[in-house]
């Protein structure tokens, strides 16, 4: 039995944290906004939360929060034959919100280093060490977004009121249907008061989805916040965009629920073709 195989061992006999991944179909949808604000709202609970941005080739969860990493997730996976759940802490920035962030590689060429079995083993670490684990992710379904939206507690689907955003997001949902995904997925309608042709409150029949959340639109305090690296759910705790962050978490604190590690299953393309080829 080698070294990956003991710590497997060791963590699968104890709890694990909560895994809430953020995506969206298309990009500039303000999935970073989000998972930087609920992070740090999930903080405010006195509770162990840690921030990986998973968006590997332009990862701004740093920029967000003002950080200047020393460490990220690439020079972490160089080292993975001998990290635990300890060592992994020193590559870990702290925010002053309580917040740890293991922030994208610096250079986007080096997004190719961090592959499926890194991505899996850091997953776990920072689940051994944390009550949640806020994953920012890149547009799409990439392969890595897709295995973190199986290895994902819950789903946070985000999209807008423009059209492209709402065609896209409904492949996206379909294709979750398909593999099984779609049940822990919850819809985020960002920007919910802009003008639009749509109406905020059709966008979820017209995606199949109950239980939606509207965000509010309020661009030059999300632009001032991105712009200054300080998350408007600490000096602008009182907003709309705010209060509904905060009730989002306040949402996760109340269904939480601490699961042991699970096998894993097959990838995600198996899955997918495996069931496209029995059609």
């Amino acid at each position: 039995m080698n070294e990956a195989d003991n710590k497997e061992k060791a963590a699968a006999g104890g709890k694990r944290g909560e895994m809430i991944v953020v995506c969206s179909a298309k990009g500039g949808i303000g999935r970073t906004v989000l998972a930087v604000n609920l992070a740090v709202a999930l903080t405010k609970k006195n509770i162990q939360i840690g921030l990986l941005d998973a968006s590997f080739q332009f990862g701004d969860v740093a920029l967000a929060l003002d950080l200047h990493p020393t460490f990220t997730v690439k020079d972490a996976v160089e080292s993975l034959a001998h990290m635990d759940r300890h060592t992994l802490a020193g590559y870990l920035i702290h925010h002053h919100s309580g917040v740890k962030v293991l922030a994208a590689p610096e250079r986007p060429e080096q997004a190719d280093l961090v592959t499926a079995e890194a991505v899996e083993q850091i997953c776990d670490l920072l689940l051994a060490h944390h009550d949640y684990v806020i994953v920012d992710t890149g547009a799409g379904l990439q392969e890595k977004t897709l295995q973190l939206l199986e290895k994902a507690d819950h789903v946070f689907m985000m999209t807008t009121l423009e059209m492209t955003a709402v065609k896209n997001t409904k492949l996206m949902l379909e294709t979750l249907e398909v593999l099984g995904l779609r049940e822990k997925t919850q819809l985020i309608v960002n920007r919910a008061t802009m003008e639009s042709v749509l109406k905020a409150s059709d966008v979820p029949d017209m995606l199949g989805m109950e239980g939606a959340i509207f965000v509010p639109n309020d661009f030059q305090l999300v632009s001032q916040s991105l712009n200054i690296g300080i998350p408007f759910v600490l000096n602008q705790a009182k907003s709309e965009m705010a209060k509904t962050v905060f009730k989002m978490a306040e949402q996760l604190i109340s269904r939480r629920e601490i699961s042991t590690f699970k096998p894993k299953a097959g990838s995600f393309f198996q899955q997918l073709f495996g069931r496209a080829a029995k059609a």
